[in-house]
């Protein structure tokens, strides 16, 4: 069945006909009519034959269900994507799409949070969601925004809005990076992850704020992260104060330096009367 459902909505999609979709793939109509409908099923040769001319393994073709995924996944099909093609495990991601069948990106404001947290697979709950476009962002990944909280990422404010691009392979997170972490203990966080994936199972998290401390989050209790591309914000971020600090402080001992200089050279003066 998800056979027969993939090669229609592939064909679909190229905005081919039966007929020319037949011609390419040098079968009868007849014959690719009885695949799309169910009627019939494909030797080996035909499966290699639409995998070639869709650029999608024959797993995927006949195990995954297209018309269940998103635009933004079936591209990554078409790419032959190392996470997909290998046959690692697909993590199905609820989205919307425009009526250009382009990405939204979904706003996730503050209220939202908590919603979030066990409404994220459900493709009802995520069309809840004010959905907006950024022109300036690549038409083949999948952006969303969330608006964070707190001062553990400062000088980012407050009440920011936070844009991540949807990471599919973990092992590909990079040290010193920014990201958008969803668990179901922590919920929503923003923070720079150290990828400790691959040999110890977890990611350890830091803040830009130095007062809070990094904490590591198993594999096993993530359930989505977003890579950092931008935030928006309505105020200004706060001043450097450590830099102001030190500055400040510079002066100050310019200052102790230059009255002990005048002072040494009082008492040398009066050392050579």
């Amino acid at each position: 069945m998800n056979f027969s459902n993939n090669i229609k909505l592939l064909r679909k999609r190229k905005g081919l006909t039966q007929d020319e979709v037949a011609i390419e793939l040098n079968m009868k109509r007849s014959t690719l009519s009885g695949y799309e409908n169910d009627i019939s099923q494909p030797n080996l040769d035909a499966l290699m034959a639409f995998s070639t001319f869709y650029n999608i393994s024959v797993d995927n073709l006949i195990k995954k269900d297209l018309t269940q995924l998103s635009e933004f996944y079936i591209l990554q099909f078409e790419k032959n994507d190392n996470a997909y093609a290998s046959g690692s495990e697909l993590r199905v991601l609820a989205t919307t799409v425009d009526n250009k069948n382009e990405e939204n990106i979904e706003l996730i404001p503050l209220k939202a949070k908590a919603g979030y947290k066990t409404g994220f697979a459900d493709p009802e709950y995520i069309k809840t969601m004010v959905t907006f476009q950024m022109p300036f962002l690549s038409k083949d990944k999948k952006y969303r925004t969330f608006q964070i909280s707190g001062d553990s990422m400062l000088p980012i404010p407050d009440g920011s809005w936070v844009t991540g691009e949807y990471v599919q392979n973990w092992n590909l997170i990079r040290d010193k990076h920014a990201y958008i972490v969803l668990t179901l203990d922590e919920g929503i966080v923003f923070k720079v992850a150290e990828n400790k994936i691959s040999t110890e199972g977890f990611l350890r998290l830091y803040s830009f704020n130095p007062f809070y401390e990094p904490f590591d989050v198993k594999v096993s209790e993530i359930k989505e992260i977003w890579k950092f591309v931008n935030y928006i914000s309505s105020e200004l971020p706060e001043p450097n104060t450590y830099n102001e600090n030190l500055v400040n402080k510079i002066n100050v001992l310019q200052s102790d330096v230059e009255q002990m200089k005048k002072h040494i050279g009082i008492r040398d003066g009066n050392l050579f009367e």
